[in-house]
């Protein structure tokens, strides 16, 4: 069953949110690598032998995704939806390897109420990608668009591009 959804007026910094693990099998690892990071020690278990990494890792890009996949999947659901504004930093802080179980943690860090777009605001939040040995691997820092239970219909001429926002 799928949450209600929250609205700004909901959200409150210190809020947190955790998600379920999800598991990095080596083939997703390879696929997502040849797709997308064609690098050896993304695609190749045994040329990644002799890398830095010791093995094959998956691109730090293969883990942003799954983590927001994880996101979109989490109690935190948004009215309209997750409306990304912005990443303030991304920080690669451990390999991810085949096998490791990552789940995602959220914390609300700042709700503000946007200045230039009537009954919408702008959310921080704060994602920390952790392994199964409860290590950090990833953090990633979104500015997420969020309306607010009073936001006039879209077709009104209050109505602004998110981009404005």
């Amino acid at each position: 069953m799928t949450p209600p959804p929250y609205y700004l007026e909901d959200l409150t910094p210190g809020m947190r949110f955790t998600t379920p693990p999800t598991l990095m099998t080596e083939e997703a690892i390879i696929r997502f690598g040849r797709e997308f990071d064609p690098q050896h020690y993304h695609v190749d278990p045994e040329a990644a032998r002799e890398t830095f990494f010791g093995g094959l890792v998956a691109s730090g890009w293969h883990t942003v995704a799954v983590m927001t996949a994880m996101n979109i999947r989490s109690q935190l659901q948004l009215a309209d939806g997750q409306i990304g504004m912005g990443v303030e930093s991304v920080r690669f802080l451990q390999a991810v390897r085949p096998g490791d179980r990552i789940h995602l943690e959220m914390e609300i860090l700042e709700v503000k109420p946007s200045e230039s777009r009537r009954g919408w605001g702008i959310i921080k939040v704060l994602w920390t990608g952790v392994n199964q040995h409860n290590e950090a691997v990833l953090t990633l820092q979104p500015s997420i668009l969020v309306r607010a239970r009073n936001c006039p219909d879209p077709e009104s001429s209050d109505a602004q591009d998110p981009e404005e926002a």
